[in-house]
């Protein structure tokens, strides 16, 4: 073999390894590159209800367990819970979209509650 096969190689090789990137970076785009639990015929009892980015290293995420919201902040090395054993009201089950559009969502209740209250 030549250097040129071994260039013809080495391109070929970081073009495959590139594409599979690619498809990975769509792929996560898209949603379809997270690990999901799955409960095998039994209603799941818990639930991701929304995130919120803060900045690049924290997320607000309300999670449902049990008819139960808790409230998390996710960090880049630490993890807080802000608020736990939030009961779910009628008011707070899912609802059509325009409806969720017109009168806001209860996690951006929360969080604006929290921005007005700090503790």
């Amino acid at each position: 073999m030549d250097d040129l096969d071994y260039f013809r190689f080495l391109l070929a090789l970081l073009l495959v390894v590139g594409l599979i990137a690619l498809f990975a970076f769509f792929l996560k785009r898209l949603g379809l590159g997270n690990v999901r639990s799955y409960t095998l015929g039994k209603r799941s009892r818990l639930s991701l209800q929304e995130v919120a980015s803060i900045d690049a290293r924290h997320k607000l995420v309300l999670v449902r367990r049990d008819n139960r919201d808790h409230l998390i902040l996710l960090g880049s090395t630490t993890d807080t819970l802000i608020e736990s054993s939030i009961p779910v009201t009628e008011d707070d089950e899912p609802i059509p979209t325009s409806s969720a559009d017109k009168r806001g969502s209860r996690f951006k209740r929360l969080v604006d509650t929290m921005r007005n209250n700090p503790s």
